[in-house]
């Protein structure tokens, strides 16, 4: 089944089921107010969401209406946490080619990940708001996943069964920020602003055969004004599968269920294929002449991530996304009510 968020003004917004091809959504209402209610309960709330999942693609639903991205949270609006992991390792390798220094070895046995900001994830169509185009702003086009509980110490394979939905992700990186903070040894806070999610989370057995192996394989587009610049293979590429990603977190602790797993930026070895984050094609630059000359993004572009499915249709609906800067009225009131 596909789930969204509806905006109603709230901080954690209406739980929508979704049909197949995203043309048509129900309210939950009844069922579930928000996903982190069905993701707390999912034996018993699940079964009951895929049976109105049935009636709206077969059109029986009595109150369907038109499905607008547009409306959308985040599918989980705020989460127990995200962890972001880097699970194509050719793009920490062009990353350490580009600086003339070598990938270490444990980097092939070991995923990198760290710990993101999951109380205030944006929208698909929601702006990415900087205060100043000098931090160096860049998408980040990934494959993510929310998690049951995970018990501390599982196993890749027990993990993977801890996976109930996948979505797309706009990691937006402040690269310009990235250097000071890594160089205090401390990991990334401020160089890591909001985190946005495609429309829709899609649970694993709408994804067939696309889903294998703890890996999505599919081609993730991403779109920067308006021209394709990244049409990278997501599953044979991923040196970590998502089940690795997720017993790496649970090595020392539980993972609790509304946990989000990013695989980090989509790579490939094959450059003609292009990229999912700026920083990846400067590094390409570097390496080529010895000098990068894309820039990062500046006020006004705008970024598009979408997955099609084997039919040619949208699986997650698109991350679209308008880079603007922070109004100084912005400043003195909160964007939320003070209500939850």
């Amino acid at each position: 089944m596909k789930l969204a968020t509806y905006k109603d003004g709230s901080r954690d917004g209406q739980l929508v089921v979704v049909s197949r091809d995203l043309s048509t959504a129900h309210y939950a209402t009844g069922i579930a107010n928000t996903l982190q209610q069905v993701l707390d309960d999912w034996a018993f709330i699940a079964p009951q969401l895929e049976d109105l999942f049935v009636s709206v693609n077969q059109g029986r639903a009595r109150h369907m209406f038109a499905f607008n991205p547009a409306m959308c949270m985040a599918p989980l609006p705020r989460a127990y946490q995200w962890a972001d992991g880097s699970a194509y390792i050719n793009h920490v390798e062009l990353v350490r080619k580009a600086r003339n220094s070598e990938v270490p070895a444990s980097f092939y046995t070991d995923p990198l990940m760290y710990q993101g900001g999951s109380d205030d994830f944006i929208g698909p169509c929601d702006n990415v708001v900087v205060a100043d185009e000098a931090y160096g702003i860049d998408f980040e086009s990934e494959i993510c996943v929310v998690t049951a509980d995970v018990a501390m110490q599982a196993t890749p394979e027990q993990a993977l069964d801890g996976v109930r939905l996948i979505m797309l992700a706009n990691d937006v990186s402040l690269r310009n920020l990235i250097p000071n903070e890594l160089g205090k040894g401390f990991g990334f806070v401020q160089s890591k602003p909001a985190t946005a999610f495609s429309p829709v989370a899609v649970t694993v057995d709408e994804l067939g055969d696309m889903w294998a192996g703890g890996r999505l394989n599919g081609t993730l587009q991403s779109t920067w004004n308006g021209r394709r610049v990244g049409m990278c293979e997501a599953g044979n590429e991923m040196t970590f599968h998502f089940g690795q990603l997720i017993a790496h977190l649970c090595k020392t602790r539980r993972v609790r269920a509304g946990s989000v797993i990013g695989s980090g930026t989509v790579s490939n070895t094959d450059w003609a294929k292009g990229y999912s984050c700026i920083a990846e094609k400067r590094c390409i630059e570097i390496i080529e002449s010895g000098t990068p000359t894309t820039n990062f993004m500046r006020f006004g572009d705008s970024i598009r991530i979408e997955m099609m499915g084997r039919d040619g249709a949208s699986m997650f609906g698109a991350i679209e996304q308008k880079v603007v800067a922070l109004h100084p009225e912005a400043l003195k009131t909160s964007a939320l009510p003070d209500k939850s």
